[in-house]
C-alpha cells in the first residue's frame, strides 16, 4: 500500500564513548566494535574530555569538551547528542567482543520493561579478568548472572527513560564509584539492574589503585556516596564497613600503611566537603536491596 510506511522494529542506541585523547588505537578499536554491530541501529557521538576528538571512524560524530569535567560528567555530556531507547556508555579503553552484543542487548531490554541497566562480563584478552569486575560479593562463575548494586562503567547498556529518571551519572564525583550511585538510584526509580554474564566485552586488567589519587577519591567518594544516598544509620554503617575493608586491604596489599595515608585524606575531605545532589534512597528500595542480599552497608 503505497503511502504508508511502518514504524522500524529495529533497536536503536545512542552510544557515547569517553575519552581524554591518550589511547588512540584502543578508542578506534572500541568504536569500531560498535559500528560492526548487527541487528541494530547506532547514533555514535565521540565524547573529548577536555579535546577535540580527531581522525575517527565515518559515523561517530565528536563533542569536543572545553575542560575535563570528570567520568560522570563527560557521559553526562553526551546524552543529549544521541537518540535512542537504549544508550551505551563506552569507555576508550573498552571494546565489544562479538557483532551481536547489542542486539542481544536489547533483547533483554524488550523482554522486561522494567529492566533499566545492563552490565556485560569482562573479558581481559591475554589476562585473568579480574574479579572485582563481578558486581556482587560472593563472586564465583563470572558467566552467572544475578541482580546488580554496583557496577563496573566501562561498558554499560541503560534504558533512557530509567536513566532519566535515576538522575544520571553523578558529576560530582568525577572518578570512581559513580556506578555504584547510578545502581542504586535506578532500582529506587523502581526499575532492576542487571549483570549479564552472557554478555562479554574486553578490557585490559589495570590495577587503578597504584595511584594514590584513586585512593583519595576512592574515600572520599565512598564517604560521598553514603552522605548523598543514605538515610541514618545507614549512613554511617556504610563508611564504616568500608573503613574496615580498606584497613584490612592495606594491610594485606604492599602497599602496606602507606596507601591508607591518601584513603583516610579522602576520607576526611568526604565528611568536610559538600557532596552536591542528595537524594535519599526509599526506605522500600533499602528493603528491596536486603531482600535481595545486597543491603547498603557493604
Amino acid at each position: 500500500m503505497t503511502g504508508v510506511t511502518t514504524p522500524s522494529t529495529t533497536p536503536r542506541y545512542g552510544v557515547v564513548s569517553l575519552s581524554q585523547g591518550t589511547r588512540p588505537d584502543d578508542l578506534d578499536a572500541g568504536l569500531r566494535s560498535v559500528l560492526a554491530q548487527q541487528g541494530v541501529e547506532v547514533d555514535v557521538v565521540c565524547v573529548g574530555n577536555g579535546w577535540e576528538p580527531v581522525g575517527l571512524p565515518d559515523g561517530v560524530r565528536p563533542l569536543a569538551l572545553a575542560e575535563n569535567l570528570g567520568i560522570p560528567g563527560g557521559r553526562n555530556a553526551g546524552v543529549p547528542e544521541v537518540s535512542g531507547e537504549l544508550i551505551l556508555f563506552l569507555d576508550d579503553d573498552a571494546r565489544l567482543l562479538d557483532d551481536d552484543f547489542l542486539a542481544a542487548a536489547a533483547a533483554k531490554f524488550a523482554a522486561d520493561p522494567r529492566l533499566g541497566v545492563v552490565q556485560p562480563r569482562v573479558e581481559a584478552p591475554g589476562e585473568d579478568a579480574p574479579t572485582r569486575w563481578i558486581p556482587r560479593m560472593r563472586k564465583g562463575d563470572p558467566r552467572r548472572s544475578s541482580p546488580a548494586f554496583s557496577l563496573w562503567e566501562g561498558a554499560l547498556v541503560v534504558r533512557r527513560a530509567a536513566f532519566e529518571r535515576s538522575g544520571g551519572w553523578g558529576d560530582a564525583y568525577f572518578y570512581a564509584h559513580e556506578g555504584i550511585e547510578l545502581a542504586w538510584r535506578v532500582w529506587d526509580a523502581g526499575y532492576t539492574v542487571w549483570y549479564a554474564g552472557d554478555l562479554r566485552c574486553g578490557h585490559p586488567a589495570i590495577d587503578p589503585a597504584r595511584h594514590d589519587d584513586y585512593l583519595r577519591l576512592n574515600a572520599r567518594n565512598r564517604v560521598w556516596l553514603a552522605r548523598r544516598n543514605l538515610r541514618w544509620p545507614f549512613t554511617w554503617a556504610y563508611v564504616g564497613s568500608w573503613t574496615g575493608v580498606q584497613v584490612l586491604r592495606s594491610v594485606r596489599s604492599a602497599q602496606g600503611r602507606r596507601g591508607l595515608r591518601p584513603w583516610f585524606a579522602g576520607w576526611r575531605e568526604g565528611w568536610a566537603s559538600d557532596p552536591g545532589d542528595r537524594r535519599p534512597l526509599r526506605w522500600s528500595t533499602v528493603w528491596r536491596m536486603t531482600r535481595l542480599g545486597r543491603p547498603p552497608v557493604v
